[in-house]
Parts: C-alpha cells; structure tokens; sequence
C-alpha cells in the first residue's frame, strides 16, 4: 500500500525523485508503469491541494474587502 503524502512539500519531493530517476534512467522498466502511476497519484493530491488552498485564500481576501 502507497503511502498518502501529508503536506505538498512532501509531495513535490517526492515526484522530483521520481522524475530525476527517469531522467537518470536508473528506474529499470519493471517498475516503470509503477512509479508514472505513483506520480500522478501525487500530481493529482498537489493539484486537490492548491485547488483548496487557493479557495481558502479567495474565502479570506473576500472577508477583508468586506
């Protein structure tokens, strides 16, 4: 079972050594199809977190033009 990421940060780390691993081509091809899986899974939970944070941020600017 792959472990949830419990900030951005944690995530962006995480997708960098992936990236960097297929850059170097020292990710074998076997675990390929894994780790692409992996980093859209990690793409997809910094993309649900910028989309709240940036609510929450609109929410906040909103109630000081009040």
């Amino acid at each position: 079972m792959t472990k949830e990421p419990t900030s951005y940060t944690e995530a962006i780390s995480e997708i960098d050594k992936i990236v960097s691993s297929l850059s170097e081509e020292t990710i074998s091809v076997d675990m390929l199809t894994e780790k692409v899986h992996r980093a859209a899974e990690l793409i997809e939970f910094c993309k649900q977190k910028l989309q709240k944070t940036d609510k929450e941020v609109q929410e906040i600017l909103g109630k000081i033009e009040e």
